[in-house]
């Protein structure tokens, strides 16, 4: 009988992926995205579970897995809730996000130091009061990588919504530009929080795909397929970097439970 959080956890992890629990790595990058999955793999030469899954995953010799969880609040906060079972050392966000501020251009990468909850699925877990917060030692690794890499980074506030087609929404645009938020994704303000609730060290790193404040800066499939194009294997390879080394050195990241 499945009593527990962690029972389920046991139960539904392995269901939804189609992978082992002792087949996921102790570091996870975490997307929304097929083809991260299908370059992981092919880099690695690592196979693909979970197809015809809701979740895909693959792991590569060195322990670090990546899983497609798929999009928005719910999910995110699905997968946080099922890693419970592995009890995973860190977890890397690999999302895109929408450009807020006229300092953040397309392929800009973002560290978020925060994030807004209006997603609402972090209400079930958390008080309001309680900040979306990332474990910051995480992102410093990820930090080291990109300027490695010699690519322009932001920090800010991210904003995460509940609703994907907002972008007509001229009233909900300028309550946007009230917050003085950075960007905005779908899911990072739900792991942040999930995470928290699950001490799972976590963090996020966005890749700016569009700028939906300006009138020709929405998102469409000939604007996405040129970021996914020109920037998305340069992401998947900062995380990996970045997690790996946290791998090797062995690092706590995990925050204080007071």
């Amino acid at each position: 009988m499945l009593k527990t959080k962690l029972d389920i956890a046991k139960n539904w992890l392995p269901r939804y992926t189609g992978t082992e629990l002792d087949e996921f790595g102790d570091y996870l990058l975490l997307t929304n995205f097929d083809n991260y999955v299908h370059y992981f793999a092919e880099e690695f030469n690592c196979d693909i579970k979970g197809i015809g899954r809701p979740m895909q995953t693959a792991t590569n010799s060195s322990g670090l897995t990546i899983v497609n969880f798929g999009i928005g609040s719910a999910n995110a906060a699905t997968i946080m809730d099922l890693l419970v079972a592995k009890k995973p050392k860190g977890v890397l966000f690999l999302g895109k996000c929408g450009g807020l501020k006229l300092s953040t251009e397309i392929g800009h990468f973002i560290l978020p130091i925060a994030a807004i909850r209006g997603e609402g699925t972090s209400d079930d877990y958390m008080p309001k009061e309680v900040p979306a917060l990332p474990s910051f030692k995480l992102h410093k690794f990820v930090s080291d990588k990109i300027i490695e890499h010699g690519q322009e980074y932001r920090t800010g506030v991210v904003y995460t919504a509940n609703r994907r087609v907002w972008e007509w929404d001229e009233k909900f645009k300028d309550y946007l530009k009230s917050l003085y938020t950075i960007a905005i994704d779908m899911e990072t303000a739900t792991l942040f929080i999930v995470g928290l609730v699950n001490q799972i060290p976590r963090g996020a790193l966005l890749l700016v795909s569009d700028l939906p404040l300006i009138p020709d800066g929405i998102k469409t499939d000939v604007s996405d397929k040129k970021v996914t194009e020109r920037f998305s294997k340069l992401h998947l390879q900062i995380g990996i970097e970045a997690m790996t080394e946290i791998g090797i050195k062995g690092e706590q990241i995990k925050h204080f439970v007071y």
